[in-house]
Formats: C-alpha cells, sequence, structure tokens
C-alpha cells in the first residue's frame, strides 16, 4: 500500500516535471497559435477561391463530381420523378411538388397546402446543397473545392512556417557570431591583462 502512494507520487511529480518544462508550455503555445493561424488561413483562401471562381455557378462549393450509384441507397429518393443522386436549386419546388402527388394524391395536396413545406424540408434533411446543386446525403462525391481549399491552405501555411524558420535560423546564426566575438573580445581582453 504505501509502496502504491510512492508510486503515484513518482509518477505525478513526473508528470509535474514533465509539464513545467520550457519546452511543452512552448508547444502548447505553438498548437494553439497554430490553430488560430489555420483559421485565418482558410478563412483568407475561401475569400480568394470565392473571388477566382466567381463566374462558376455556385463558386467553389459548386465544383463538385457525383460519382454512379453503385446501389440502389446511393440512387436518391426517387429517381423517376427527379429525386435521383442530384437536382438543381431552382428544381426544388418543382420536385417537392411532384413527389407530394405522387406520394398523396393531387386532392390530399390541394386540401393541405403545408404539406408541400413539409415535403421540403424532408427532401433538404437528406440532400446537401453544393452550390446550385443538391445532392444525395447518402451518394458518393469528390469535393473538388474542398480538396482545392486544402492544398492552397497547405501551401500557404508551408510558406509560412518556411520563412518563420528561415527568419529564426538568420537570427540564432547572428547570436551565434555575436556570441563568438564577444568571447574572442573576452579571450583579447584576458590575454592583454596577462602579458
Amino acid at each position: 500500500m504505501a509502496e502504491e502512494k510512492k508510486e503515484k507520487k513518482g509518477i505525478l511529480k513526473e508528470f509535474k516535471e514533465f509539464i513545467s518544462r520550457g519546452n511543452v508550455l512552448d508547444m502548447a503555445v505553438g498548437v494553439i497559435i497554430g490553430g488560430a493561424f489555420n483559421a485565418i488561413v482558410t478563412s483568407v483562401v475561401n475569400i480568394l477561391l470565392s473571388l477566382c471562381t466567381w463566374r462558376i455557378p455556385g463558386g467553389i462549393k459548386g465544383l463538385i463530381t457525383v460519382l454512379p450509384a453503385a446501389n440502389p441507397a446511393q440512387a436518391g429518393m426517387d429517381p423517376a420523378i427527379g429525386l435521383g443522386q442530384f437536382f438543381q436549386s431552382s428544381d426544388l419546388q418543382t420536385l417537392a411538388t411532384d413527389f407530394a402527388v405522387k406520394t398523396y394524391g393531387q386532392d390530399v395536396v390541394t386540401a393541405n397546402p403545408n404539406l408541400i413545406e413539409s415535403i421540403k424540408s424532408t427532401i433538404t434533411s437528406k440532400y446537401s446543397l453544393h452550390g446550385l446543386k443538391y445532392v444525395y446525403n447518402m451518394s458518393s462525391s469528390i469535393d473538388w473545392g474542398a480538396f482545392i481549399n486544402a492544398v492552397i491552405s497547405f501551401l500557404i501555411i508551408a510558406l509560412t512556417l518556411f520563412v518563420v524558420i528561415k527568419v529564426a535560423n538568420k537570427m540564432r546564426e547572428k547570436r551565434e557570431e555575436f556570441n563568438a566575438k564577444l568571447q574572442a573580445k573576452k579571450a583579447d581582453k584576458t590575454e592583454d591583462q596577462e602579458a
């Protein structure tokens, strides 16, 4: 029992020493600043890509490729009426009306005008909007916009780190040169005093 307490105190002491080391604290600060810097870079890249892709319908979020359905689960809600793997956002009202009429009949749809809004909510819960296109959530797709964004963000962060490391190395070299000159002057003074 006494050995267990001693061992726990030893582990706690080691952990406290580990945490209180300067390197760990510097690393923690670096991680926090890096996270904040990543958020800034991501927003800048989003703005730049939005400007570069403003002529593409839906902008950067519209750069998506939907892969063909490999099974019925990926085909969409009702491909027969146009609710397949994807559809244009401008067609949402028409598709919701067609789906309501097919499912409940024209008389029910006419008697209950809120039914269309309810069906639109159901459709938008099963599809995600990418630019001007709704894509079925179960479909496989390639989001080119997210990929381009990630590549550009990586390049900007890598360039920034390269510059920071280059400046830090230059400062270290200057400090070492200064220390070497200072040591040489001290050595010269010591020699002069001895002579």
